[in-house]
């Protein structure tokens, strides 16, 4: 099967980023924005991060397991979609496989009939989060260097199982750390998971899987640049990126004694506006301790993100506006009202446009929120926000790339009248939304999430 193929069939090869579009899947994929992601297995017991496979399965002994507890702490985050790393490098399995003995089926726990995937993707459904898994193809146990293709088999026979036994999955992470110098039939992996989950979206980092829907990048490596199109297998391609970061640093896994390295609140905003502020998606690493559940610390820390995240952007202020002015569109607002679902496009040949806003009382505001509509590809490269109080015009943000979502946040500042210019476009820009917030409102709660 031809390359090109083993991608979601709308993605053609493309030469230039004006002809590059979004599947239908990963449009929807990039609506969830946040997700959570849990670590579990044997170096949750040993306290370690990377495990080299020979642990003794008796020591998975998570007595008061409760994937309902992690979904009930991550959906009070503000996560829309939970993904469970069903085996780590160390290639313990949480479901009770038929293609290893190394799975919790070889452990006591639950007398080695327990399934985590299975509890959890419940859990998930049940409080109305989307359900993804992560399944690294590197495996300290099973790994076959001097026979990559039996490994494959096995590997195959994985993914199978877990995209045939647990229902939709919105993800699927395929990725490593290293590989040990193994090579990996990445076409076959996603050839087997098309078949099965063609909806799913395959993420992985671009040096590690070549050919996917999603790149992952981590906290500090996301571009303040964020462009959707990359290259990838000798053509451009839509391929978005999530960033992937722990609760506590540096830390996917549980370990004893490290409540200091729990990030404060005011990290965790910073790390999602470096993720989803810049339009890429947001994954927080959640850490099960030795019973199974999340420590209470975790739960109430996610909570107080969760309520900040709500406080912060509680009020659209956009809202206050009663005049809008448009050169290089219709003069619709849809920009401006509200609601993501609709959207201003800009006038067929034009590849620049300016709209604009006044307020019959000035508005005192530190954050504006833009999004992109993205059915037709990322076309925006330059923009200019400027604001009046007065006869004076200030501009007060400016930027490449706006994508999904971009948020730029700015000293307090009050206005009578703001100008968003988009100044250079592939094409005629098109604008889903234009979000205007003062940090701390109290009021009910914008479709910003």
């Amino acid at each position: 099967m031809r390359l090109s193929l083993l991608l979601f069939p709308v993605l053609l090869a493309a030469q230039n980023l004006a002809e590059v579009k979004p599947a239908p899947p990963q449009l929807a994929w990039q609506e969830l924005e946040f997700g959570a992601w849990i670590h579990l297995g044997p170096n949750t017991f040993l306290g370690q991060e990377t495990g080299d496979g020979s642990a003794d399965p008796n020591v998975f002994q998570p007595a008061d397991l409760d994937p309902e507890q992690w979904v009930l702490a991550a959906k009070a985050a503000g996560a829309r979609y939970l993904i469970l790393v069903a085996k780590h490098e160390d290639g313990f399995c949480l479901w009770p496989t038929r293609t290893t003995a190394y799975s919790v089926k070889q452990s006591k726990w639950q007398n080695g009939r327990g399934d985590v995937v299975k509890e959890t993707a419940a859990a998930a459904r049940r409080h109305g989060l989307k359900f993804g898994l992560s399944l690294s193809p590197v495996d300290h146990h099973e790994l076959l260097p001097r026979d990559p293709k039996a490994y494959d088999r096995l590997y195959l026979a994985q993914l199978r199982e877990l995209t045939q036994n647990y229902g939709d999955l919105v993800e699927m992470g395929i990725d490593g750390a290293d590989n040990d110098g193994q090579t990996y039939d990445f076409d076959g992996y996603l050839r087997a998971l098309r078949a099965q989950q063609p909806n799913a979206i395959v993420s992985g980092r671009l040096d590690f899987l070549p050919v996917g829907d999603a790149r992952v990048a981590y906290t500090g490596a996301a571009a303040l640049e964020n462009w959707n199109a990359v290259e990838q297998a000798s053509s451009l391609r839509w391929r978005p990126g999530v960033v992937r970061t722990p609760l506590r640093d540096q830390q996917w896994f549980w370990h004893p004694a490290s409540d200091s390295k729990l990030k404060t609140v005011d990290q965790l905003m910073d790390a999602y506006h470096k993720s989803v502020g810049r339009g890429y998606q947001f994954l927080l690493g959640l850490a099960p301790d030795t019973r199974g559940l999340l420590p209470e610390n975790d739960v109430r820390r996610l909570k107080e993100f969760g309520d900040a995240l709500t406080k912060l952007y509680s009020q659209n202020l956009a809202a206050r506006s009663h005049k809008y002015q448009v050169e290089g569109g219709p003069t619709e607002k849809a920009a401006f009202d509200g609601d993501p679902d609709t959207a201003w496009f800009g006038y067929t040949g034009r590849r620049t446009a300016t709209l604009s806003m006044s307020f019959p009382d000035a508005v005192v505001f530190d954050r504006i929120a833009l999004m992109e509509w993205l059915n037709d590809g990322q076309k925006i490269q330059r923009y200019r926000i400027q604001s009046r109080l007065g006869s004076n015009w200030t501009t007060i943000a400016e930027g490449a790339s706006i994508g999904h979502r971009r948020i730029e946040q700015m000293a307090i500042t009050t206005a009578q009248e703001l100008r968003f210019e988009f100044t250079t476009s592939s094409g005629a820009p098109a604008i889903r939304e234009i979000q205007i917030f003062h940090g701390g409102g109290d009021h009910q709660v914008s479709r910003l999430f």
